[in-house]
Formats: C-alpha cells, structure tokens, sequence
C-alpha cells in the first residue's frame, strides 16, 4: 500500500473524528469510548497495511 494512501486514509479519519468530536452533541463518555474505538481501529489497520499482524500470524502456524 502506497505511503500516499496511508497518509490520506489517517488525515480522512482524523478530520472526521475531529468533526464528530466537535460537532455533535454527546456525552462526554460516549466521545471517548468512539474516540478509543477509532484509534484501535486505525492502529490495527496500520499494522495489517505494514505487513506486522500478518508475520504475527505466521508465527502461530
């Protein structure tokens, strides 16, 4: 996966999340626990894009 791509992808998401956070009425618990759900999300994203989760997998088989 292109650099580019993966740039565009978390600068997408972090406007996103940054409009969600600042546009919509929630509860403050509510922004957090969306807030922590994003960030795993893209983290493990990331790590399957950099090929880290799939070499985990290999090392279980």
């Amino acid at each position: 996966m292109p650099i580019l791509t993966i740039l565009i992808v978390l600068i997408v998401v972090g406007v996103l999340l940054w409009l969600v956070n600042t546009y919509l009425p929630m509860d403050r618990k509510i922004k957090n626990i969306l807030n922590i759900v994003v960030v795993i999300v893209v983290v493990i994203w990331l790590l399957k894009a950099f090929g880290v989760l799939s070499s985990l997998n290999n090392l279980h088989t």
